[in-house]
């Protein structure tokens, strides 16, 4: 939305912030003709939703098909990343931390290890 569509200072104010967000709140004060305190306030709104809306959307927050890993300290899929692990050293990782809680461990620990033989294959 633009600022001349904004029906509320405040929507103004997000507006202009949106459209230029480097401006100083005094320079934003002057052209909407309102007080730097005003676009200080509202510019304080946004960046505290911008936080809720991160917080709430993360791909954590959510787990499609089950809640096997929903418990876990440390997400699988975020220790892989952090570790720079492979496909094979990642499978293997996410089949380990989930046995006892997908409801069939001994298939989830007979995958974890034909992804370790593939990868021990590569030693070979």
């Amino acid at each position: 939305m633009g600022i001349e569509q904004a029906g509320s200072m405040s929507g103004k104010i997000r507006a202009l912030i949106g459209a230029e967000p480097e401006w100083p709140n005094r320079d934003i004060a002057r052209v909407l003709g309102t007080t730097s305190a005003r676009v200080a306030q509202v510019r304080t709104v946004m960046k505290k939703r911008a936080v809720v809306h991160a917080a709430a959307t993360s791909a954590n927050d959510t787990q499609v098909a089950g809640t096997h890993y929903k418990g876990k300290a440390i997400q699988p899929w975020d220790y892989i990343v952090s570790n720079e692990l492979g496909y094979l050293e990642g499978n293997i990782v996410k089949y380990v931390s989930r046995y006892k809680e997908k409801g069939t461990p001994k298939a989830d620990l007979l995958k974890a290890r034909h992804y370790l033989d593939k990868l021990l294959e590569s030693f070979t």
